[in-house]
Order: structure tokens, then sequence, then C-alpha cells
């Protein structure tokens, strides 16, 4: 099985972190701002989940000039890309690629007040 390429649900955490920064940010910076939000992650683990989200090539890194024992950290693709990624294994997985299915699950699942019913419409240039 092919490895996804997008986040899990607990790197997602790490990615809104440095998506909201729009700068680099160290991994002491990232745990800091995590450790505000969610106390149940230790340093460790969040290390550990930057590392996984390079490997993903959806963090990448920069090496301080100061000292090449500090990392800035930057995300390489953008919030939109990651969730048409997501969207799409999604689609892929539990429809069989099948969109219009999907879709249609999605909606009829659905309790969407006359505004989003609006927006839906005007999505759908209906």
């Amino acid at each position: 099985m092919e490895q996804q390429q997008t986040p899990s649900e607990t790197e997602w955490q790490v990615m809104e972190i440095v998506w909201a920064s729009r700068e680099s940010m160290t991994s002491q910076e990232i745990i800091k701002s995590m450790e505000q939000g969610d106390k149940s992650l230790s340093p460790k683990t969040i290390r550990v989940l930057i590392n996984r989200l390079c490997q993903k090539e959806i963090l990448a890194y920069t090496v301080d000039e100061k000292d090449s024992r500090v990392y800035h950290y930057y995300a390489t693709k953008t919030k939109e890309e990651c969730l048409k990624e997501k969207s799409r294994h999604f689609v892929d997985s539990y429809f069989a690629g099948n969109q219009a299915k999907a879709l249609a699950t999605l909606i009829t699942g659905a309790h969407l007040n006359d505004k989003q019913m609006k927006e839906l419409r005007k999505l759908l240039g209906m």
C-alpha cells in the first residue's frame, strides 16, 4: 500500500501552527505553540511529528546560520493543497474514486442551513 503523503490528524495540528505562523519556526517555537493548545502531546512526540512531516515533504527546513543545531521549519504545501489531497485520498479509499457518489453521500448526510444551500448551489452553478 502506498504511504499517504498527507498529514495525519495529529500531524495536522502541527501544520495548523506552521500555516498560521506564515514564517519559519524552530521546533521549540512549534512545541511552545502546541503546548498552549493541547497539553497531551510531549515535546518528543511533537518532534516525531515534525520529522514525519519532513519525510512526507510537507515540511522542510533550513539550518540556522549561527547555530547548526537549530532548524527553521516551513511548509512546502499550503493548507488548500493538503485539503485537496486529503479529499482525493478519501474519495479513492471509501468511494473507489467515484466523486459523484462521495459528494452525494456527504450532501445527503449534511444538515445544511439556507445560507449553506445557497453557497452550494452557487458552487454547482445552479
